[in-house]
């Protein structure tokens, strides 16, 4: 039986490297880009009982955790505008737990959720395969931890997102013998 610890981090927590080289963020980069495509694969067999199934005790179905991606992902892209396009803003938190805990997330079909991210990691990557050494060096500040981020630091921690979520489902189906 795996811990509850293992279950909820499958990857393991996000380490951020000591250094940023070009090299790691053109790796992690790619990882967000075919993230869309990835789960995609990894869901297409899923019958609407298997998405309703949690991947731990306590924690969210598969539906919702796909769900939560676009929430997230969404998240993430306007931060790095605003951080683009402002000074150092304070981003506004939101409360990801209960937004997962919400009718659209809990009930909605997947598809088109599945089109949504498709649509947003092509701008994500786009949009972050074109910053220079600069932009990729703005920042904004997060209220939850009080901390300021650089959009090369946020880069590594949704590309890691990306692959926690899809290593949730990965487990499960390996677990359930689907």
């Amino acid at each position: 039986m795996e811990t509850i610890e293992k279950l909820k981090y499958p990857i393991g927590q996000f380490k951020a490297p000591s250094i940023y080289t070009g090299e790691y963020l053109i790796e992690k980069i790619r990882e967000i880009e075919i993230f869309p495509e990835t789960l995609n694969k990894t869901i297409s067999q899923l019958n609407e009982e298997q998405l309703n199934t949690s991947y731990r005790p306590d924690g969210w179905t598969i539906r919702q955790v796909i769900h939560h991606c676009a929430d997230s992902h969404m998240n993430c892209f306007i931060r790095i505008k605003w951080a683009l396009t402002e000074k150092e803003p304070v981003i506004k938190y939101y409360y990801e737990g209960l937004w997962g805990e919400g009718i659209d997330n809990k009930t909605m079909p997947i598809e088109p959720t599945i089109q949504l991210l498709k649509g947003l990691h092509f701008r994500l990557a786009f949009l972050l395969n074109s910053l220079n050494e600069d932009e990729l060096n703005k920042t904004f500040v997060h209220p939850e931890h009080n901390k300021t981020f650089a959009i090369k630091e946020i880069i590594g921690m949704y590309a890691w997102h990306c692959n926690h979520h899809l290593e949730h489902i990965v487990q499960l189906k390996k677990r359930e013998k689907w």
